[in-house]
This record gives structure tokens, sequence and C-alpha cells, in this order.
């Protein structure tokens, strides 16, 4: 029995990395494994929102610009033209 007892010995050292071991704790592998994937899809969703946002942002500034653009080109049409006015 001495050679069963080395056996059993040699059991409980082996490494996490062991493949053998790994099947063995399966389910705690896949439950592990479950919980990591809701972690990533809670964070995907995380990234989507601040993504959404960021684009709401953005566009919201590109409205602006497009203001500030149009006050500014109808500023230098009236000073041109105020210009022009004052030559003659």
């Amino acid at each position: 029995m001495p050679q069963l007892k080395g056996y059993m010995e040699n059991q409980d050292d082996r490494g996490e990395l062991d493949l053998t071991k790994q099947i063995e704790d399966k389910d705690t592998l896949i439950q592990e494994l479950r919980m990591r994937i809701r972690d990533m899809l809670m964070i995907s969703e995380q990234h989507r929102n601040i993504l959404g946002e960021e684009i709401g942002k953005r566009k919201e500034l590109e409205k602006e610009v497009k203001s500030l653009k149009l006050q500014m080109s109808e500023y230098m049409s009236v000073r041109v033209k105020g210009a022009r006015n004052n030559k003659c």
C-alpha cells in the first residue's frame, strides 16, 4: 500500500496548469468562465453607452461649428460690403 499512498500524494502535487486537474475541476472552471463572460459583457455595454454619449456630443459640436462658420461667413461678407461702400 505504500505505493498507493505515494500515488495519492503525487496527485495532490499537480499544478494548476495540469490539464487533467483542469478537466477534473471543469465545473469550477466553467463557472469562472461564465462570470468572466458576464463581466466582459457588462464592460462592453458600458463602453457602448460611453461611445453613444461621445457620438452625441460630437454631433452637437459639429452643429455648433457649422453655425459658427455660417455666422463668421455672414460677418465677413458684411465687412467686405462695408469696406467696398466706404471706398466709393
